[in-house]
């Protein structure tokens, strides 16, 4: 092998090491835009059963099909997005802090009593998602 192709390999090499992280941080953006879309409907939810599927549907997107609070049971609206929006994006973000933020109120929220508590804690929600896909 010369030096050019030594060269041009080594720029191929590098190349598909760049494409995983930005492929995977689109992957974390939709999923997080899907999880505040959940959260939105929760805001709006016409019953507490129905807000607590959407807070199922937040965690999903959040910690994706092999996470440990994945709920196979309450659907994925994040399937085929990637493996969750905390894993996609990587751990040393500022994004990330607030996507565990949502996740510790979402499973907070599965507990609601009423229909008002819900619909508070998903405005809650909503309000960290949407800062979260504002941080660049």
């Amino acid at each position: 092998m010369n030096q050019r192709s030594l060269s041009i390999t080594a720029v191929a090499v590098l190349m598909l090491l760049a494409a995983p992280p930005s492929f995977a941080a689109g992957n974390a953006n939709k999923e997080i835009a899907t999880a505040t879309a959940h959260a939105q409907m929760a805001a709006v939810a016409p019953n507490t059963a129905t807000a607590v599927m959407h807070f199922h549907h937040i965690i999903n997107c959040l910690v994706g099909a092999k996470g440990k609070d994945f709920d196979a049971g309450a659907g994925d609206p994040c399937k085929g997005m990637g493996n969750g929006a905390l894993n996609d994006l990587g751990h040393a973000t500022a994004v990330h802090a607030r996507l565990e933020r949502a996740l510790v109120l979402s499973e907070r929220a599965l507990h609601a009593v009423n229909i008002k508590t819900a619909r508070h804690d998903a405005a809650r929600i909503a309000q960290v998602l949407k800062a979260a896909n504002s941080i660049k």
